[in-house]
């Protein structure tokens, strides 16, 4: 394994010194002070140019992560060099919110290569961003249009919204079919919102907020209402404070986690989490933001689907392990809680990975013997084909009896781990048909459940987003 420098990106949305996750793990791991009126928003591991990771190896001079890897890409794996040219797929990260982040969206592959052709000082990658955010805190995101009835009730409830918007607009949108998605209908009203004009938007926002503040005083808004006056406290005249009514409002508990593919609208509101991507800083941004909107290319570029996104809760690999696996090729991260005198040994992965040690202390035993400590703030690569085995230990202080994590001899070792297995459970193609259901299924990660049958045939229980959804039978 090799020990990572990292770097933290003080984003002004961040939380400030200390308060920050992003800034406690950031001073641990690099002995830096952590400064109390600086904000601590990311913490980048990875490659990317932006923020890149370095390799410490003893005395020698830090080297890139990504210069190591091109002198040492078996490090990545056979597969993963092949489908992405020698580069590490991921970027993986810790977020510390103190306030919302801007009403954005990542393009597709085709798009980001478009953007990046001809605007790279403002979309520096031509690569993707799938993301999935994994929850550390009470965590709270707009994500998603909502449903149509959600839709119905904005506007009726909220008359602001329903000023703003064309007759024709409004009408399309009341008589939507509540079983289909607006389409065309829900993307003319966005982009009108949108595109409004900057007076138009504060004056009629300014009605809005005022008409909130003087019903808080005889009613309970609602959560929406409550967000309102929030982001319009954060970002005054903002248009990005109509956009949240079309949007999903969720709120992830510690350990629940909300995927994003390409072109979904989002914006993360308040909370800290552990989040993972493809490789690339590409974000389309047109509201709740001081930066850069690139508001016609975000309304031509969404995906105007609605509904609630899916939760994943994530699926237990081992009895200390549990796997968020989001339908994306390039990662999935791991969530390792590990309880004091435990020991978990880790088979060979074919592809690369990154550990976040963010509690606890332990060490970490090669298949060679070697073996060294790990504590809060350690990041690691762990190079494809390694196999190892980690030991929680007694983080007890023999002066006084209290744990390293401030309990009486309780030490949990707990580890994030984002990673690219590039060796899928199963390499054919199949078709699983079900009374109700008929699948193709190009590739299988997981197999929850599988009993190998006397004809070769397998029965499956195929899991989706962590939740049994088919059990089928399946012959080749």
């Amino acid at each position: 394994m090799l020990r990572l420098q990292v770097i933290a990106q003080n984003y002004d949305w961040g939380r400030l010194g200390e308060e920050s996750e992003v800034g406690r793990l950031y001073g641990i791991s690099s002995g830096n002070d952590v400064k109390p009126d600086v904000p601590y928003a990311e913490l980048w591991m990875g490659t990317h140019p932006s923020g890149p990771s370095y390799v410490c190896d003893g005395d020698k001079e830090p080297e890139l992560l990504r210069e190591w890897l091109l002198k040492h890409p078996e490090a990545l794996g056979e597969n993963v060099v092949k489908q992405w040219q020698g580069e590490l797929p991921f970027l993986f990260k810790v977020l510390s919110i103190a306030k919302a982040l801007s009403i954005q969206a990542h393009p597709d592959k085709r798009l980001a290569e478009f953007l990046h052709l001809n605007q790279p000082h403002l979309y520096k990658d031509p690569n993707h961003k799938p993301e999935m955010a994994l929850a550390l805190t009470r965590f709270e995101a707009l994500c998603g249009f909502v449903n149509p009835e959600e839709l119905k009730e904005v506007l009726e409830t909220v008359p602001e919204i329903r000023a703003l918007l064309k007759e024709r607009e409004v009408e399309m949108l009341l008589n939507v079919d509540p079983s289909k998605s607006g389409g065309t209908a829900l993307q003319e009203a966005f982009t009108t919102i949108m595109t409004l004009e900057k007076e138009t938007v504060a004056e009629t926002l300014g009605e809005l907020i005022t008409r909130l503040k003087k019903e808080k005083q005889v009613r309970k808004l609602t959560l929406k209402e409550e967000l309102a006056l929030v982001l319009e406290k954060q970002y005054p005249d903002d248009v990005g404070v109509f956009a949240s009514f079309f949007l999903n409002y969720i709120h992830l508990a510690p350990g629940e986690a909300v995927y994003l593919s390409a072109n979904v609208p989002h914006a993360y509101i308040s909370g800290e989490c552990v989040e993972c991507m493809a490789t690339s800083d590409n974000v389309v941004r047109a509201g709740l933001t001081p930066k850069f909107r690139d508001t016609e290319i975000l309304c031509s570029m969404l995906k105007y689907e609605q509904g609630l996104p899916d939760v994943l809760n994530g699926s237990l690999v081992s009895p200390y392990t549990r796997r968020y696996s989001p339908p994306f090729d390039e990662f999935e991260v791991d969530s390792l809680d590990l309880p004091e005198g435990k020991s978990l040994e880790f088979s060979a992965v074919s592809g690369p990975s990154i550990f976040l040690v963010f509690n606890g202390t332990g060490s970490i035993r090669s298949v060679e013997g070697k073996s060294f400590a790990v504590k809060r703030g350690d990041i690691f690569f762990q190079p494809a084909g390694n196999q190892f085995t980690l030991l929680a230990k007694s983080g007890v202080d023999a002066s006084n009896g209290v744990s390293a994590n401030g309990g009486k001899g309780v030490n949990t070792l707990r580890l994030f781990r984002a990673g690219k297995d590039d060796v899928p459970a199963l390499e054919k193609k199949s078709v699983v048909k079900s009374t109700a259901v008929e699948i193709q299924v190009e590739r299988v990660r997981q197999i929850t459940t599988a009993a190998v049958l006397l004809s070769l045939d397998l029965l499956i229980d195929l899991t989706h987003k962590g939740k049994l959804r088919v059990k089928a039978r399946v012959v080749f």
